[in-house]
């Protein structure tokens, strides 16, 4: 009698989470491991490339005050790289600094917040439920380049 074997296990999703403040990183690598999910860290913007540049990511959740390059220009060098990358922002500055995903270029933009978990939660397993899509790298940036013009004949 032969072994036929089953259908391969699902690939865990590989969550990179980038922050400055480790407290912050620690808790939601915890929490995030324990839903299930395989998470690389950075503290900075530049590290955060570095792992991108080295390993598929399914998803990236960073923060957005950061020191050198703040979650907007990371999210703009993601996309730069891999347009159709899920891309979660985190900031206590949101409606302060107008953060939205049209501005920043995100897929989702939470609050940090004492609902922060439960957004997180739900974003992660959101994004890893549809595909890709393609994101301009901000508003700005869609702004900035002039529509295409059709040729005069």
């Amino acid at each position: 009698m032969r072994h036929v074997p089953g259908p391969s296990p699902a690939k865990t999703p590989e969550i990179l989470l980038v922050d400055d403040n480790r407290q912050g990183l620690i808790a939601r690598k915890s929490l995030l491991q324990e839903l299930g999910y395989n998470i690389s860290t950075a503290t900075s913007g530049d590290e955060a490339l570095e792992l991108f540049s080295k390993q598929n990511f399914d998803v990236v959740v960073t923060d957005f005050k950061m020191p050198r390059m703040d979650g907007v220009e990371l999210i703009k060098r993601i996309r730069s790289a891999q347009t159709g990358a899920r891309i979660i922002l985190l900031s206590g500055f949101v409606e302060p600094l107008g953060l939205t995903e049209q501005s920043t270029g995100a897929d989702v933009v939470i609050v940090k917040s004492a609902g922060e978990v439960g957004q997180l939660t739900r974003s992660v397993k959101r994004l890893l439920s549809q595909p890709p899509a393609r994101k301009p790298a901000s508003s700005a940036e869609a702004v900035a380049r002039p529509p295409a013009r059709a040729k005069q004949v």
